[in-house]
């Protein structure tokens, strides 16, 4: 079971940017895919971004296209989400996923391993 721990989330106020991380424990090398995801109280679970491990290939939510990016840092098996302009919407918990898909996974079924989670409080 490949563990994943996100950091850098936390309070910031409307307009200004975070960056979350998440690495990959050792023997991760068949996680092919890196995504994001985020749940709001009482909301579902919904898709942020994506990356390709290997192509550096990434998909976006539309709500957060031409805000956030993702990156990865693969000889540190850490995977990046920069946000940029902040929403007040953007407030939810923020979970790094891993899957074995080779391509764009934007479903949360798609992936089997998950990290603990980690706040984005985006204040007025």
């Amino acid at each position: 079971q490949v563990q994943l721990v996100e950091s850098g989330g936390g309070l910031v106020q409307a307009g200004g940017s975070l960056r979350l991380s998440c690495t990959a424990s050792e023997g991760s090398f068949n996680i092919y895919t890196m995504g994001w995801f985020r749940q709001a109280p009482g909301k579902e679970r919904d898709f942020v971004a994506c990356i390709h491990r290997w192509s550096g290939s990434t998909s976006f939510a539309d709500s957060v296209k031409g805000r956030f990016t993702i990156s990865r840092a693969n000889a540190k098996n850490t995977v990046y989400l920069q946000m940029n302009s902040l929403k007040l919407e953007d407030t939810a918990v923020y979970y790094c996923a891993g899957t074995r898909t080779w391509g764009a996974a934007v479903e949360s079924s798609e992936y089997d391993s998950w990290g603990q989670g980690t706040q984005v409080t985006v204040s007025s």
